[in-house]
Parts: C-alpha cells; structure tokens; sequence
C-alpha cells in the first residue's frame, strides 16, 4: 500500500470458535504422532458440528497412534477448551475417526532414498512470510492486538477471574495509520459467546477493560465505534452453532491480511509439509532481516514443487524501506539457512510435539519457548544475514 493515511482492519477468533476447535484436535493428534515418532508423516482434518467430531486423513506409520487414542485426544482438547454443553460437550459428543495410511505415491516423492536423493517438499506451493515494526514482536498491530484482547478473555475465563465468557469469541480491530504508522483505534468489534441471564450491556462492560487493556494508552476508538455483541445474545456457539473445519482460518493465523497467503493451512501437517514449515521459515527470515535493521518493512515469498527439495523461487521486498539490495538479500538467505525440508526442519527443530499451542491466536509474534515451541520467532540468525552481505 502507497497510501501512507488510511484505516486498516484485521479480525481474530478464539480457541473456542468451531473452525480453531478443529485446528486445535488436528494439531494434538499430530503432537501424539511426533512424541512417539519424530519423523512421523500426518495429515489429519477435522470436522466438527453439534455433538459431532469427525477425523479424516493420511498418517504413517499407521496406526502409531491408534483410532481409540484419537478419539481421547480430541476428546481432551475439546475438554481444553471449555466445552460442556448439550450441543457440544467433550464428553457425550460422538467421535469418527477415518484415518488411514499415507498414499505410496505421495511416500515415494518426499522421502530420501538414502543416495543422491534428498527430502522432497510434501506439495507444491507458494508460502509467504512477513515482519514489520509496529509492535515489539514485529508484528502488524491490528493482527497483534485482535489476538491479544481475545487470549487475555480466555486466560480469565480459564483462571476463573471473570465469570460469563463462553468459548466462542470474535474481534475485529482497526487502526489508524498516518505518515504510515497506526496511531490509535477507529472502531473495535468483539463478539463472545456468553452464560444466560446476561444482557448486551453486561457483556459489554466485562469486554471493556479487555479492549483498554490491549490497546496503547489514548488509542481507544470512540465509544460509538465499540461495539460488542452486536446482534445481541450469543449463548448458543461453537460448533452447535457453525460446523467447524481444520484450515479455514489461514488469515487469521498469519498477518490479519496485512501480507500476502499462499493459500495454504497449517494444523494437522506435520513439518514435513512446506505450507507449514516453509511459510515458518519464510516468517523467520523476514523477521530477522527486519531484527537486523535492513528493513522496516519485509516480505519473503519462496515456492516449492513436489518431490523436489530446494525452493524454485526466492523473493524478497521491502516496500522501500530496505537499506540492502534486494536480489542480494535473496542470495544471502539461501546461503546463510537451508531451505530444504530437512532444512527447515533441522534449523527451526520442528520435529517435535510443539503444535498444539499455535492453533489459537495465530502461529507468529508469538514468544519462543524452552522446548523449541515458536523457534521460528528467533532473532539469532540476524547478524549472519548482515555479516553475509
């Protein structure tokens, strides 16, 4: 965007809404696979609508985790989750599993073969990373603070602290921006599914300080743009209220729409998959050339074909704000991180049971953890970038 005076929106759903319920089941059963077997291939959907929780896909080793041991699985993080309703309770909703054994046409394309060939990408696909200076974890600031006001909801629902929220819940922030930087709210959206007996006006002050608490001190839109429950009830939600499905939130787990998508989902594709893993590494790379001071703004596209190992195609932008020559940023990158399935998986450390925790409010900006959760938020590989150039 050119224009450097405008009013920018992006939207979030919480752990509760009907399609992150479903990313959150397909992730636990992948981090079950990668416990038992680092190097596990998993592909696992799920569907979720009243009473009904529905598992399809392709693992291997098939049945390294067995069908009963899905079922607990989705069964617990429904539990997680908060969810005991009559339409949607972790305990009496009916659970199918249909997941079954890899194709050997895909298995022949991605695996090594021990000689002179390597690891090949599980699809072909395009993957797009991005990093920018409006929030500390160089984030876009409409994406940050959308997930923000909900993970806090959620925290104090969880701890017991307020007492009314239910699963479900919604936000919508926009900012706006002069000379190209947000400078405070236009107007907040949140919609959160809620106990009986408690009026639109209740449910709005318990969001209140959520919102004031998120937003930077002055930013708080105009009391007329707050709007909260705007079709007022909203007890029945979840999936008794929408069917859910795994990957249908692709935006909302990325940039908010601040950046280009592949088009491609994250949950329930072990790391083997590039439109996971590469749309990681693509994030790691553009927050690092960013962390380096090379940019204010950068965006990194890089493309793959099954079967084959290395990316077709390195893009770098930095929407004018860079302060190295792009084509040799895009040279350095190949150089500096393999970008190789095995690559990525090896740098970033993948192959492990850290996927659960990314399926509610969005898999970047988020903190990196002791046991390799959220690796690709690292910062270390900034000065081998600078020192490269």
């Amino acid at each position: 965007m050119t224009r450097q005076s405008y009013t920018f929106t992006s939207e979030s759903v919480s752990e509760g809404h009907p399609d992150k319920v479903c990313d959150r089941i397909s992730d636990s059963i992948l981090d079950a696979f990668l416990t038992r077997q680092p190097d596990a291939r998993v592909a696992v959907e799920t569907l979720t609508t009243t009473n009904l929780i529905v598992l399809a896909g392709e693992v291997r080793p098939d049945g390294l985790v067995s069908a009963d041991e899905m079922e607990q699985i989705a069964r617990q993080a429904v539990k997680d989750i908060g969810y005991e309703q009559d339409g949607f309770h972790w305990k009496n909703a009916e659970v199918q599993v249909r997941v079954h054994a890899q194709s050997a046409h895909i298995a022949q394309g991605v695996d090594a073969d021990g000689g002179n060939k390597d690891e090949g990408a599980g699809d072909q696909g395009i993957m797009f990373g991005y990093a920018c200076r409006e929030t500390e974890n160089l984030m876009p600031a409409p994406i940050a603070y959308a997930h923000q006001i909900l993970a806090d909801m959620a925290a104090a629902r969880h701890a017991g602290t307020v007492v009314g929220f239910g699963p479900d819940s919604k936000s919508q922030v926009s900012l706006r921006y002069e000379n190209g930087k947000p400078v405070g709210a236009s107007s907040v959206v949140v919609s959160t599914q809620h106990d009986e007996g408690l009026t639109q006006s209740d449910i709005r002050e318990m969001v209140r300080p959520f919102v004031e608490g998120v937003l930077p001190e002055g930013w708080m839109c105009p009391e007329a743009a707050f709007y909260v429950n705007p079709t007022g009830t909203f007890v029945i939600g979840g999936p008794d209220g929408d069917a859910g499905l795994t990957g249908r939130k692709i935006i909302v787990d990325t940039y908010g729409g601040a950046a280009p998508h592949g088009g491609g989902a994250f949950s329930g594709k072990d790391p083997t998959k590039v439109d996971r893993s590469a749309a990681y590494a693509s994030r790691y790379l553009a927050k690092n050339v960013v962390a380096a001071g090379l940019a204010d703004r950068c965006t990194i596209q890089l493309s793959y074909a099954i079967g084959v190992s290395q990316p077709l195609s390195i893009l770098v932008d930095t929407h004018g704000t860079g302060q190295a020559d792009e084509a040799a940023l895009e040279t350095v990158l190949a150089q500096v991180m393999d970008l190789s399935p095995r690559g990525i998986r090896e740098h970033l450390q993948l192959n492990r049971p850290i996927y659960a925790r990314t399926a509610a409010y969005g898999h970047f900006g988020r903190t990196p953890d002791a046991d390799g959760g959220f690796s690709w938020e690292r910062t270390d590989l900034a000065e081998a970038i600078k020192a490269a150039l």
